[in-house]
């Protein structure tokens, strides 16, 4: 669809349509934006079950402050 149509379309819908139409895309956009944190924290998860994690000193070795 055009750009140009999109606007003249949300003015033809109702104001109840419009809202839940804003509603939906607003939970597109924030779902798509923290897919990939909340993949980085299953797999966090992951190996932290499967005990692959460092220990305190082990970080502050890698800084090497």
């Amino acid at each position: 669809m055009p750009e140009s149509l999109r606007p003249e379309i949300l003015d033809k819908l109702d104001e109840k349509y419009r809202e839940k139409l804003s509603y939906f895309a607003r939970l597109l956009i924030s779902q798509s934006k923290y897919r990939r944190l909340q993949q980085e924290v299953l797999e966090r998860k992951q190996e932290i079950k499967k005990g692959e994690t460092l220990t305190h000193q082990e970080i502050w070795d890698k800084v090497d402050v």
